[in-house]
């Protein structure tokens, strides 16, 4: 158990550390949303913390929409070995799809 490698986010403080990075970037983007001039197209972009909301909002949206995605297109676990046992019990299930390499049996 002790030779196990210790790696970067195993220390609390680093986790601390690399969180206080994150804070310190957010702080830092809202006071240069003040002052930055931005060349807006539409009213609402003239609001205070427009950007970060939209990108927050936007990302919560992706998620969600991710979830629902996974509902429809999740398969089981064995989902490839079901098929593939399916084929091989087939008594001309490999009859067919010999490929023919130089005139030999790629397969054998």
């Amino acid at each position: 158990m002790d030779n196990e490698k210790k790696h970067f986010f195993d220390d609390p403080n680093n986790v601390k550390r690399v969180l206080r990075g994150f804070y310190a970037c957010c702080v830092v983007l809202v006071v240069l949303d003040f002052v930055i001039h931005r060349h807006i197209y539409h009213s609402w972009e003239n609001l205070w913390v427009f950007y970060p909301i939209f990108g927050f909002i936007a990302c919560v949206v992706l998620v969600e929409v991710a979830k629902l995605m996974r509902t429809v297109l999740m398969r089981p676990e064995d989902y490839y070995d079901e098929f593939e046992s399916d084929i091989s019990d087939r008594p001309d299930a490999n009859q067919g799809h010999r490929a023919k390499s130089g005139g030999h049996d790629v397969d054998t």
